[in-house]
């Protein structure tokens, strides 16, 4: 992930300042969102909680597949200061997806206008940064992404000032590649982030629509 920051935008163009964005969230623990899965179970998001799920993100964030998260080598109070940071901050926020409770994703939105991805393109108002982290592979039998596509995409839009997912993830990174392809993303072009080399994507609330529509049927609150 890309180390959070918050910036101040250019008014001209009409971005919102720190906080202002079609961003939801809430407090550590609380739920937010809930799907009917694909199999009849149940889909929850729930804002992160630092100090409860730390034993979930070390576990996650150690392992070689998540190399490009780039948080392996910190201890667990490192890891969990981290996360608490992002939870005080305005423009970043981070969520665990959990299938029958058992934790799946992890998911961070964050605006643009105020992150080190706005030094690589240009931010419009609406657009919604996006990093996420597959940690569980959910029930046996299951197509793991027609629950989980409806849910991210469907939580990343909920403001209907939100019109376009922004996603930046590492040029080396082939499986989320082929997942944002899955899920309709658009590629861009490859930019610097930061101190990555990444492959910037854009998802269109109208490209989204079908994955919005699936949102809607499945969604319980």
């Amino acid at each position: 992930m890309t180390a959070p920051t918050t910036r101040a935008p250019d008014p001209a163009r009409g971005l919102p300042g720190p906080g202002e964005g079609p961003l939801r969230t809430g407090t550590p623990g609380e739920l937010l969102r809930t799907h009917t899965a694909p199999d009849g179970g149940e889909l929850t998001l729930r804002v992160l909680d630092p100090d409860a799920d730390l034993d979930v993100l070390h576990a996650w964030v150690s392992r070689p597949w998540a190399r490009f998260w780039g948080l392996g080598g910190l201890t667990r109070s490192a890891l969990r200061d981290l996360y608490a940071h992002v939870g005080s901050l305005p423009t970043h926020h981070a969520f665990l997806v959990r299938w029958d409770a058992e934790p799946v994703a992890l998911l961070q939105t964050y605006e643009p206008a105020h992150d080190p991805v706005a030094d690589a393109y240009v931010v419009r108002p609406g657009d919604v940064g996006a990093h996420f982290l597959l940690g569980g592979r959910g029930p046996r039998g299951t197509r793991l992404w027609d629950a989980l596509g409806p849910l991210v995409v469907g939580f990343c839009l909920d403001d209907p000032r939100a019109d376009r997912v922004v996603v930046e993830p590492d040029t080396a990174n082939d499986r989320a590649h082929a997942r944002m392809r899955t899920l309709g993303f658009e590629v861009a072009a490859p930019v610097r982030v930061g101190d990555k080399d990444a492959l910037l994507a854009f998802l269109t609330r109208e490209r989204a629509r079908p994955l919005l529509d699936a949102a809607a049927a499945a969604v319980r609150r």
